[in-house]
């Protein structure tokens, strides 16, 4: 996908094309069908954890009420024979203005895992946000990316030089920023995974960026946490207990032997995230790398404004995907005084329930820069693996461009807020 591009008409002819010889999308193209396709293929504890929000799920459902209010406004008589989707951030031309949201726990959504998404955002240069709770090491998804573009989210840990040496590893794994998750600073009170008692990280799962580091590896073996001894020896216990020695490292008996895989889940709890960070912490983290540093979860403008004070390079407005809190601002309305606080200076993003490409032209109208996909490229994932991501992609592409040339926009500079209008 280039500048001057036709890509919305040729993936509709790819698929009509197909189906000609009897051959249907591999993956849904509806959103609703592809949720759908992807919750038969997952356990009911993957698809509550991915699926679900905090509490009643008030926040995930404003997210969607907030892009319905908003109508976007064609305009007629322009020439829209070709568009430029095209957009530049941090050095990297991206052909379409998404990423990918860092989303943990892959394999819980399908053995390809973090790599299976990592194949596919490389076919198509999106770039991945890598999370910090993946399946996978950043080193394993890197591996299959060549020099297409990515992030690292990073979860500020309660030790610091676990946190310098993540950073380190994402600059040599080739990540061109770094995305600090401000939000979830602890667990939000998610309803669907408390009713299953069901927590991955309590089985060794998603913590991979943790397992293959050097510090954290030195810190559970030289430094172990106090074990639980109340614990209740059960079928499901010792279930749970095979999950963790196979998720970690190295060969399961070894791990039974040595009990590293229970000392390294129960390190990851003790140390997981730090509820105390602050804005003064911020400088702590740029004496530590070089990259472009975006704070996510940024919904007040006055946060915004501080950000840009702080020297961070970007925000990203995002709820968690309405995950965090349950009845907060969704991030399309915050969107706009986030955009207006931060007036230009840098690079404001938006997550948070971004499902078509009329979402991201709003988004996009209303100021954001890019934005940043989450649940449907997991749908993707569950669905058809790798293949199922990239179809996700290239549909959000070309229903992007669509939307675009029907509005009578040809660039990403000709969306602007006139472009949409709020209805009542």
């Amino acid at each position: 996908m280039t500048e001057n591009s036709d890509f919305s008409r040729e993936r509709q002819t790819e698929i009509y094309v197909s189906g000609v010889a009897g051959d249907k999308p591999h993956v849904p193209v509806d959103m609703r069908r592809l949720r759908d396709a992807a919750r038969e293929k997952m356990s009911p504890e993957a698809f509550a954890y991915i699926a679900g929000g905090a509490g009643i799920e008030n926040t995930m459902s404003a997210n969607r009420e907030a892009f319905n209010r908003w109508r976007i406004v064609p305009r007629m008589l322009r020439d829209v024979s070709l568009a430029d989707t095209t957009v530049e951030l941090f050095g990297d031309k991206l052909p379409s203005p998404f990423l990918l949201c860092p989303i943990g726990v892959l394999d819980m959504a399908h053995q390809e895992a973090d790599t299976g998404v990592a194949r596919a955002a490389a076919d198509e240069n999106i770039p991945m946000i890598f999370s910090n709770q993946a399946s996978r090491s950043m080193e394993e998804m890197s591996a299959v990316m060549g020099d297409s573009p990515r992030w690292f989210q990073l979860y500020w840990s309660k030790m610091d030089d676990l946190v310098v040496s993540l950073v380190q590893r994402a600059e040599k794994a080739g990540c061109s920023a770094i995305v600090v998750t401000l939000d979830t600073t602890m667990l939000g009170w998610r309803i669907r995974d408390l009713d299953l008692a069901y927590l991955p990280f309590l089985r060794g799962r998603g913590i991979a960026q943790y397992t293959s580091d050097p510090v954290f590896q030195k810190s559970f073996r030289e430094n172990p946490e106090p074990p639980n001894t109340d614990r209740k020896v059960s079928l499901q216990s010792v279930q749970a207990l095979f999950e963790m020695v196979n998720n970690h490292p190295g060969s399961a008996m070894d791990n039974l032997r040595s009990g590293e895989a229970i000392a390294a889940v129960q390190k990851f709890v003790a140390t997981y995230s730090r509820s105390s960070l602050t804005w003064d912490d911020l400088p702590f983290l740029r004496e530590h790398t070089k990259l472009p540093i975006l704070l996510k979860g940024i919904l007040h403008p006055d946060d915004a404004r501080k950000a840009v004070e702080m020297g961070m390079n970007g925000v990203i407005v995002s709820n968690h995907g309405g995950r965090q809190v349950d009845g907060a601002i969704a991030s399309f309305d915050a969107l706009p005084d986030v955009v207006d606080a931060v007036d230009g200076q840098i690079p404001v993003l938006m997550d948070s329930g971004i499902r078509t490409g009329a979402d991201m032209f709003k988004a996009i109208a209303m100021g954001a820069t890019a934005v940043c996909l989450g649940r449907p490229y997991v749908y993707g994932l569950a669905a058809g693996g790798s293949q199922g991501v990239r179809d996700v992609i290239r549909n959000f592409k070309a229903d992007f461009e669509l939307t675009m040339r029907l509005s009578g926009c040809r660039s990403l500079d000709e969306i602007t807020r006139d472009s949409i209008k709020r209805i009542e």
